[in-house]
């Protein structure tokens, strides 16, 4: 018990010292801080969050203070402080931060999963695989160990002496990696990184869609490519996205749509056929059913959002003839 009581000390100081280099990076409700070290992302928000939709990549997100939540399709993921979650795929899916304050501001961090890189760890090392599993969701919430915590930490007091990080940086990043591998998430991550299991050919198939989501989508011919039955695959791939093959591409148009129109101005007949509609009006329905308005008011609110004055701006002014 007593042994128990100081590992969760322990734990909890090193958290704190985590929290303090965050603050240190990140001391206000600026934009993330992108640190030069291989997209690792320092967080920090003063207060709870509106639901916003994004598209996870693969990576780690740890909570160092307060919390987020995230629906992936009809299933609620909530983690907070202390906590890992772990992508192993692109997943869409919808986030907000929970719990923050100017007292105990939201801090976090995020970097990405070298899949390859990580491959490569387990061949290198002689790791042996898990148990086989079935399928699991793509994402997985878990408490970060000590150890963990211990790596995160050296890598981000690599950021006060610059000139280590090209050296000392991949040390710390493998550490990480093959931590996680050893730990409780080791088992996810084992499906997607080991080539010919099931969630393997899934994430190859998510790989397929990324690229290619213009297009038209025959999922039998998917599901062929990644040597699966239909039915096997439409299975395992909504096991590990929490959502069909055909939904999971929509969310990849509308994502992109918004980002097209936000971004370089398009109006909304040009965007559905750039992202791969035959439809005006049902990219319209689609879009409004996503993200709880017409294309129009849905892109003038994030424009004024941004602090662009839409009556003033050439280009957003076109948005204006974007249907409903």
């Amino acid at each position: 018990m007593k042994q128990q009581a100081r590992e969760q000390e322990q734990l909890e100081a090193v958290r704190q010292e985590l929290a303090a280099a965050i603050a240190n990076w990140v001391n206000s409700d600026a934009a993330p801080y992108v640190t030069p070290i291989q997209r690792l992302t320092l967080y920090r928000l003063q207060m709870p969050s509106e639901p916003i939709r994004c598209i996870f990549e693969p990576g780690i997100a740890l909570i160092v203070q307060g919390s987020k939540r995230v629906l992936l399709g009809e299933e609620t993921i909530s983690y907070h402080a202390g906590q890992l979650l772990v992508t192993a795929v692109n997943v869409p899916t919808i986030a907000n931060i929970t719990t923050a304050s100017p007292e105990q501001p939201y801090l976090a961090l995020w970097m990405p999963i070298d899949l390859q890189a990580m491959a490569e760890l387990m061949v290198e090392g002689n790791l042996s695989p898990p148990r086989p599993q079935p399928t699991s969701r793509g994402i997985a919430v878990g408490q970060a160990n000590a150890a963990i915590l211990k790596s995160f930490l050296r890598l981000i007091e690599l950021l006060d002496e610059p000139e280590t990080i090209p050296v000392l940086s991949p040390l710390i990043l493998r550490e990480i990696l093959y931590r996680l591998l050893m730990s409780d998430f080791g088992a996810h991550l084992w499906q997607v990184s080991t080539a010919g299991s099931q969630s393997h050919r899934i994430a190859r198939a998510i790989d397929w869609l990324q690229a290619n989501f213009t297009q038209a989508l025959r999922v039998e011919e998917l599901a062929a490519s990644v040597q699966m039955s239909a039915s096997t695959f439409h299975h395992h791939f909504k096991a590990l996205t929490a959502m069909s093959p055909l939904q999971y591409q929509k969310k990849l148009r509308l994502h992109e749509a918004r980002r097209l129109m936000l971004n370089d101005r398009l109006d909304a007949a040009t965007t559905a056929f750039r992202v791969g509609y035959e439809s005006a009006s049902q990219f319209g329905r689609e879009y409004h059913r996503m993200f709880g308005a017409p294309p129009a008011r849905d892109i003038m609110g994030l424009l004024q959002a941004m602090g662009v004055d839409a009556a003033a701006d050439e280009n957003a002014q076109r948005i204006d003839t974007l249907s409903a």
